[in-house]
């Protein structure tokens, strides 16, 4: 099993900054890819991923103003956030992605909340 902890969520004000963070534990040598979900309301949402191998992809919508990195250990991930908008509130959450036979499955965090208001 994998256990997935974030943290870095709050308040910030339109065109802020704010960076996320998430802690993978447990069982993290299954782990092929790591990701940022958003959430508000409804199905999450992919905001970013980034493969074992450095390989990122970006939601449409948060290309240019968000960037997704893993740190040297490579079970810890980061979703640093700029130029911030009212439509990025939502609840972040982190994904591990594993090969789960020809499909791949994800382990999910909790979640943290951002909210973006003046």
């Amino acid at each position: 099993q994998v256990r997935l902890l974030e943290s870095g969520g709050g308040v910030v004000q339109p065109g802020g900054s704010l960076r996320l963070s998430c802690v993978a534990s447990g069982d993290t040598g299954t782990i092929t890819a790591m990701a940022w979900y958003r959430q508000a309301p409804g199905e999450p949402s992919l905001v970013a991923k980034i493969t074992n191998t450095g390989g990122v992809n970006y939601a449409a919508s948060v290309k240019g103003r968000f960037t997704i990195s893993r740190g040297s250990a490579q079970n810890t991930v980061y979703l640093q956030m700029n130029n911030l908008k009212p439509e990025d509130t939502a609840v972040y959450l982190c994904a591990a992605e594993y090969y789960k036979g020809p499909e791949v499955g994800r382990h999910w965090g909790q979640g943290t909340q951002l909210t973006v208001s003046s």
